[in-house]
């Protein structure tokens, strides 16, 4: 069958208003997942930049929120969501200027079907979401540049908007320098006429200016952003790990879905034999802007322990090479659904279905039978996505009725041992009942609340307070700063149900005259 029959255009419009609806249903569905609640306290708490990432995620969940104003998961995550959707069409055109209709059309179908592109980028709202975009339109500027080897005026223009598409990308997440570093090696390498032309000049000055919030907040506090990250991807005087490494490799796969990473590796394979990159300029460029972010993390995760999303923007850049390798396949020329891409997107719609169900019900029980109340939930990651709104509703009664017997006072804050139960606690706990969230610990810990704390005057010895944790990761309250010397009143125990049993408890702790250990 011949390719020109299908309409690829009117396909991927229906590709794309299904892919969104689906996202759609997801993001009112699930409760936040650790990291996002997270980034949500930097729309909260807006700053230059933060202690983790620089700012573009905050700003996008205010801009999609109407500045928190719609304030329910699916605004915080609906940035996700339409940025999603931007970028299927723009991965799109970047098959379809690789090669043709056909190949972009290819391109749309893998990215669709990865597990890191549908979900953890286009549904959960995390700092990948605005890079990812700002990532693809910044590929597809450049591919706008021909003629590839002699200088015309009409791209002045555009390296200005790669410019500030780079910048950007930057303000979203550091890794994006790999992007533009991928593109100066090429054009160092294979088009060094550009290196005459004075607007690509004006384009990294433009890239700089853009990320100088960034430097401003790091120069105020002392680069400690900087300083954190170049710890984590440190990997002197550190013996060889292998378990970590295979753990980032396979949850590369996972993530990229196995039948998506399979793709990209036989069409890696195909480029390279077929010697594509020195023939295509835009072949080398995704190769160049992709392979280095992958095999640095590679090399890191050797003696490091590493998270598998951190490759996902390198595995994007490869995913057009796929669809390249597959419309040149004589048994998928001219199928709209080729076998391989078929087979992912089933995959990927089990798999999703599955993990909402598991969510929801926890039809999988991964306790041990004879776990305590004190571990109780702590093996089922599941739970990451659950319980939450159950402790919102459950401890604003507890606190009503403190209030009422005057046990508490009304704005008593809470106090938790890490960042991310705390931004937890802050939006499903603390806005509902108008009070402060603190959490204590060294910077490692507590990461943004180190800024937190001190912008809501700090905790005070004295104070009288709620410290929470929970089965999946119980710490006492001693164990976690909290002097013996207060006065800790046995815990209120609140359990979280899921599908009529308990799958894990809360513990409120009443602390008062709290006292801080030295």
């Amino acid at each position: 069958m011949n390719h020109k029959k299908f309409n690829f255009g009117k396909n991927l419009i229906y590709l794309l208003l299904f892919s969104t609806l689906i996202r759609c249903i997801l993001a009112f569905s699930i409760e936040f997942g650790n990291d996002e609640v997270y980034y949500w306290t930097y729309a909260f708490y807006p700053a230059l930049s933060h202690f983790d990432h620089p700012p573009m995620v905050g700003w996008i969940i205010n801009l999609f929120s109407f500045n928190l104003y719609l304030n329910h998961e699916f605004f915080i995550r609906l940035g996700s969501i339409v940025l999603g959707t931007f970028n299927t069409w723009f991965i799109y055109r970047l098959g379809c200027k690789l090669l043709n209709q056909q190949t972009g059309w290819y391109a749309a179908l893998l990215y669709t079907a990865s597990v890191y592109c549908f979900l953890i980028a286009g549904v959960f709202i995390l700092p990948d979401t605005p890079q990812l975009f700002f990532w693809l339109l910044s590929l597809n500027l450049f591919f706008s540049l021909e003629p590839w080897n002699n200088y015309s005026p009409k791209n002045n223009y555009k390296f200005l908007l790669l410019g500030i598409t780079l910048g950007l990308g930057m303000l979203s997440k550091y890794t994006t320098a790999f992007l533009a570093l991928g593109m100066l090696a090429y054009i160092i390498f294979f088009n060094r006429k550009w290196l005459k032309i004075k607007y690509l000049y004006f384009a990294i000055l433009i890239s700089i200016l853009f990320f100088l919030p960034v430097v401003i907040w790091n120069v105020e506090n002392n680069f400690i952003s900087f300083t954190f990250h170049s710890a984590r991807v440190e990997t002197g005087g550190h013996q060889i790990n292998f378990q970590s490494f295979f753990t980032e490799f396979f949850g590369e796969i996972l993530y990229s879905n196995p039948i998506v990473w399979g793709i990209l590796v036989s069409g890696l394979i195909f480029i390279f034999r077929k010697k594509h990159y020195r023939i295509n300029p835009k072949v080398c460029i995704l190769l160049l802007t992709g392979l280095p972010l992958i095999f640095t993390f590679w090399l890191v995760a050797l003696t490091r322990n590493t998270l598998p999303h951190w490759t996902g923007p390198g595995f994007v850049s490869i995913i057009p090479l796929g669809a390249f390798w597959l419309s040149q396949k004589k048994k998928a020329k001219g199928k709209l659904f080729p076998t391989g891409i078929a087979a992912a997107l089933i995959f990927l719609i089990l798999g999703l279905s599955l993990a909402l169900v598991q969510i929801k019900t926890g039809f999988i029980n991964f306790d041990k039978p004879d776990t305590s109340i004190y571990e109780k939930g702590k093996t089922d990651f599941s739970l990451d996505l659950y319980g939450w709104r159950q402790l919102g509703g459950k401890f604003e009664q507890l606190a009503n009725q403190d209030v009422k017997n005057g046990m508490m006072p009304v704005d008593a804050p809470i106090v938790s041992h890490r960042w991310f139960p705390a931004a937890n606690f802050e939006y499903y706990v603390a806005q509902p009942t108008h009070r402060n969230v603190f959490a204590i610990g060294d910077l490692e810990a507590i990461h943004k609340y180190h800024w937190i704390n001190e912008q809501h005057g700090g905790l005070q010895n004295g104070s009288n307070v709620y410290y929470i944790t929970s089965s999946r990761d119980f710490h006492l309250p001693t164990d976690s700063g909290i002097a013996a010397q207060s006065t800790i009143f046995q815990p209120e125990l609140i359990p979280i149900y899921r599908n009529n049993k308990i799958a894990y408890y809360f513990f409120v702790y009443r602390i008062k005259n709290l006292t801080f250990t030295k």
